[in-house]
């Protein structure tokens, strides 16, 4: 059975690539949920209108990279999650993992984060990279570079940025969880990276998962998992999932 708040808010509500399914879950209050943004200021700006902004707000991560304004999602999130009147919560992603080992070994790790994205993060922080990306110098130069224009009050946020996010039966991660182990007890990589296991494999205990990190092509419910990475980058469909106990409601810009 849908909830009456599932339902005034339908009524209310007339964003395009809304669906809502009733089940289970059961947050200890509303929460709202956001997929991978990678870059997508355009479409933050869209969906943020849209969502409860009197509910906890949680960003699973992967904020940056693939799109053309990262630098410009970042401080916008950090605006967010500062001001007083939101509960706004932002979980680290792998590609915010990747521009930290940038940072921290610029030469080994470059031509990793290049590859998935980096260097579009590098041109919406003014960095224009040019030569040979494979020349040790030029490398720790962008990584100096970027420092400095990411600025030190920005870095220690990201690098401040939880794994997880956890409220009644209802975990907020980036990539996965092992679901042999209870949420509390989770390696590091398996959050940001994934796991083998899922989700094909349902946990043991109530527990729902809400994550970003593997694309799907709308928002997925399987095994007490609900996947809301639609692929914003490529596809202009940034979803949330709107969540209170005994319901989800999903929305996707696009």
């Amino acid at each position: 059975m849908i909830s009456n708040w599932i339902r005034q808010r339908l009524q209310r509500k007339t964003g395009r690539a809304t669906d809502t399914f009733p089940c289970d879950i059961a947050p200890t209050t509303r929460v709202t949920a956001v997929g991978d943004i990678h870059g997508r200021l355009d479409l933050l700006h869209a969906l943020l209108p849209r969502l409860d902004d009197q509910s906890p707000l949680v960003f699973v991560g992967d904020y940056i990279d693939r799109g053309p304004f990262s630098a410009q999602v970042l401080r916008h999130l950090h605006h967010l999650s500062d001001a007083s009147d939101r509960h706004v919560h932002c979980l680290l992603g792998n590609h915010e993992e990747m521009l930290f080992h940038f940072l921290d070994d610029p030469e080994r790790h470059a031509r990793l984060w290049f590859r998935n994205g980096g260097l579009h993060t590098l041109a919406s922080f003014g960095l224009k990279p040019t030569g040979d990306l494979e020349d040790s110098r030029k490398v720790m130069e962008l990584a100096e570079g970027l420092r400095q224009s990411m600025g030190q009050d920005l870095l220690e946020w990201l690098t401040k940025r939880p794994l997880t996010w956890t409220n009644g039966n209802v975990t907020i991660v980036h990539a996965a969880l092992d679901p042999r182990r209870p949420v509390e007890a989770q390696d590091r990589q398996i959050c940001l990276w994934g796991h083998p296991m899922f989700p094909r494999t349902a946990r043991g205990d109530d527990q729902w998962v809400v994550h970003g990190h593997t694309i799907v092509d709308r928002p997925r419910v399987r095994n007490r998992i609900l996947s809301i990475d639609t692929g914003a980058f490529a596809s202009g469909r940034l979803t949330a999932a709107e969540i209170e106990d005994g319901g989800v409601r999903f929305l996707s810009t696009g």
